[in-house]
C-alpha cells in the first residue's frame, strides 16, 4: 500500500491506497489544525502508521496533500492561507522526517491538494482519456486549480502554476487574502456561498458540508437559489477566462463546484460558452469529479510512481 495523507482547514485524513487508486482503509482526524505543522503532520502520520499496523500491509511510500501552493524544489508551503501555518513551512521535509520516525518505509512526497486531485481524476476518474485537463475545485475554504497537459501534471517552473483562486471575477467584490478584490478564492468558495445565502456558518460540520447540504436540501428557497446562481455566474466567468488561455479539452469540477454544476448544469455551461471563444466554437465538456477523496488518491499516486517506474528496484 501507499500511505496517503491530506491536511485541510477542518482537520486531516490518512488512508492506505493500492494500485489503481483503490482506497482500502481510512482514518479521519477532525480536530483544530495546530499552528505548528510538525504537530499536525506527526498526528496524521501516526494515524497512517496505525492503519499499517492494523492491516499488516507493507508501505511503498507516502504522499501528502496540502491546501497551499508547494514551491519546488524544496517542498515549501508558500501560502497556507486557511491554516495558521507560517508561510514557507518546509512541509515535505517535516513530513519525510515524521514518516521515517514512525518506521514507515519508502520515499515521502508533498504537493498541492488540487494538483493531486487533478492527477487522480486524470488517471482514474472523470478526466480519463483527456489530453489537456483543467481541474477547478473548492473544498473547505478557497478555490484551487490544476492542469494536466499531454498526460503530465503542469506545475510551472517552480511548482506554482494554476493559482486560479486569484483570478478576479468581481472587481468590486470581497477583499481577498492576496490583497486584491473579488477573486474566485473569496467569491466562489463555501463561505462565500453561505454568506450570499444569508446563512451563518455553524461549528458542527465543515463549511463544505454545510454549503452542499443547503443546495441539495433547500434549493427551492429563493435565497439559496439566488446564491447558487450568483456563484455559478462567478465560477463560469473564471472558467471562461481559463478556457481562453488554456484551451483544455475537458474541465472537471470538485467540491462545492461539483454541487453547483449538479444544481444547474445548463447555466454554468451557458456562462462559459458565452464568455469564451473556444467554448463557443467547440463546447468544452464540463464534468463533475467522480473520485471520493481524490486528493488522497493523487497523493498515493506520487508514492506509487517510483514503483511503476522501476518495480524491481523499488520493491527489492
Amino acid at each position: 500500500m501507499a500511505l496517503a495523507a491530506q491536511i485541510h482547514a477542518d482537520g486531516f485524513r490518512a488512508a492506505l491506497v493500492g494500485l489503481g487508486g483503490r482506497i482500502v482503509a481510512t482514518a479521519p482526524g477532525c480536530e483544530v489544525v495546530d499552528a505548528d505543522p510538525a504537530k499536525v503532520l506527526g498526528s496524521v502520520v501516526e494515524a497512517g502508521a496505525d492503519l499499517l499496523r492494523r492491516t499488516g500491509r507493507r508501505c511503498v511510500g507516502a504522499g501528502l496533500a496540502v491546501p497551499s501552493a508547494v514551491a519546488e524544489p524544496d517542498g515549501l508551503a508558500l501560502n497556507p492561507l486557511h491554516l495558521a501555518w507560517p508561510a514557507g513551512a518546509p512541509v515535505r521535509r517535516i513530513f519525510a522526517e515524521r514518516v521515517r520516525a514512525a518506521g514507515i518505509e519508502g520515499p515521502a512526497f508533498a504537493a498541492n491538494d488540487v494538483n493531486l486531485a487533478a492527477l487522480a481524476e486524470h488517471r482514474h476518474g472523470a478526466g480519463r482519456g483527456a489530453r489537456d485537463l483543467l481541474c477547478v475545485a473548492t473544498g473547505h475554504r478557497g478555490v484551487g486549480g490544476a492542469l494536466v497537459l499531454d498526460g503530465r501534471l503542469h506545475t510551472g517552473s517552480s511548482g506554482l502554476a494554476l493559482e486560479v483562486g486569484h483570478l478576479t471575477v468581481n472587481p468590486e467584490g470581497r477583499p481577498c487574502h492576496c490583497g486584491s478584490r473579488g477573486c474566485l478564492d473569496v467569491e466562489a468558495d463555501p463561505l462565500a456561498f453561505l454568506t450570499a445565502a444569508g446563512r451563518e456558518p455553524g461549528p458542527e460540520v465543515s463549511l463544505l458540508q454545510q454549503a452542499n447540504d443547503l443546495i441539495r436540501d433547500h434549493y427551492d428557497d429563493p435565497a439559496v437559489r439566488a446564491a447558487t446562481e450568483s456563484l455559478i455566474d462567478r465560477l463560469g466567468l473564471g472558467l471562461a477566462g481559463l478556457v481562453n488561455i488554456l484551451n483544455p479539452d475537458r474541465i472537471v469540477l470538485g467540491g462545492l463546484h461539483r454541487t453547483l454544476l449538479d444544481a444547474d448544469p445548463g447555466r454554468l455551461r451557458a456562462v462559459v460558452a458565452g464568455r469564451s471563444l473556444w467554448g463557443q466554437s467547440g463546447g468544452v465538456p464540463i464534468l463533475p469529479c467522480t473520485l471520493d477523496h481524490n486528493s488522497l488518491v493523487g497523493a498515493a499516486e506520487l508514492a506509487w510512481q517510483p514503483v511503476l517506474d522501476d518495480p524491481l528496484g523499488a520493491l527489492t
